[in-house]
């Protein structure tokens, strides 16, 4: 067993690359549900952008490219979401896994012609004299252009909710959307509007994987990370700063995991496989025992007429 070949800087670091993904679509998520809107369909987005953002980097070379058409992709099979919900009035679970299956079986017809390709590089940003910082430039400042762009939408995301005009009436509206109605708020289209930036997020975090964390397309490779975003938002009890924790957690026990594998640990390989979800779901189950409330809308239907 060779523990010491375990670098903490490289598995810190490692532990941010592999939450990003998640990160991501969590984050989309926990807009959507503070809307009022439970949308399971976040595996079929993932799997979605992944395939989109994959395709579009390998024709045009540009990873850029291939993130916008990832954030594209999600964001209209989030509209086929809407669409269902909130103006067919259908139940939002069974649409959730309708948009799921679909989101995998429609990935796995685009992505038969790009097996065994490379993508383009995503470069890593340089950052001037931080970068060279021993230990914490390599864990904080060696990252690509996406890792701090989720870091930025965390922030950018709890300062909307918590103190801004539009955060307050999205909060309305997922408490109580027929009060919200009553005053005059557009209900449908606020949903509509959180929907497509959840499926946006929810397509980079796939693009992120096939591009950047797994630079290649294989079939189903999101692996259940739509699933656990999911479980990240009801165990963070709907709370961005816990949802970034719980991602770092699972980001980090999967990384950990694979270096326990590689220096040899003597625990069968599955157990050590299933560990990131065991802990990241114990952890988080201890974190939401303040009884938070979900949102008082969350699931329901809502109709004007009302």
């Amino acid at each position: 067993m060779l523990l010491s070949s375990i670098d903490p800087a490289l598995l810190l670091a490692s532990l941010i690359v592999a939450s990003t993904p998640i990160l991501l679509a969590a984050l989309g998520e926990l807009v959507v549900e503070r809307a009022g809107v439970l949308n399971l369909g976040v595996e079929g987005m993932m799997i979605t952008g992944a395939i989109c953002g994959f395709a579009m980097a390998v024709n045009s070379g540009s990873p850029v490219v291939g993130f916008v058409a990832a954030a594209a992709g999600g964001a209209v099979l989030a509209l086929l979401f809407a669409l269902l919900t909130q103006f067919a009035l259908a139940n939002q679970v069974a649409s959730g896994l309708a948009l799921t299956l679909f989101g995998l079986g429609l990935s796995s017809l685009i992505g038969q012609g790009y097996v065994g390709i490379k993508p383009p590089p995503t470069t890593r940003l340089d950052l001037p004299v931080l970068s060279d910082l021993p230990f914490v430039g390599r864990v904080l400042f060696s990252h690509d252009l996406m890792v701090y762009f989720a870091l930025a939408l965390v922030a950018l995301v709890w300062a909307l909710l918590k103190y801004s005009r539009a955060g307050l009436i999205l909060r309305a509206v997922g408490e109580n959307h027929e009060a919200a109605h009553a005053l005059g708020y557009k209900v449908v289209r606020i949903r509509v509007l959180a929907i497509l930036f959840g499926g946006a997020c929810a397509g980079l975090g796939g693009a992120y994987l096939s591009l950047v964390r797994v630079p290649q397309w294989t079939e189903g490779m999101t692996s259940g990370g739509g699933w656990i975003a999911l479980a990240l938002v009801v165990f963070a009890s709907w709370k961005v700063g816990r949802v970034l924790l719980g991602a770092w957690l699972f980001g980090g026990v999967s990384v950990l995991q694979l270096n326990l594998q590689a220096a040899g640990v003597a625990i069968p390989v599955e157990y050590l496989s299933m560990s990131p979800y065991l802990i990241t779901i114990l952890v988080l189950v201890i974190m939401s025992s303040d009884k938070s409330r979900a949102p008082g809308s969350l699931g329901r239907i809502f109709h004007a007429s009302q």
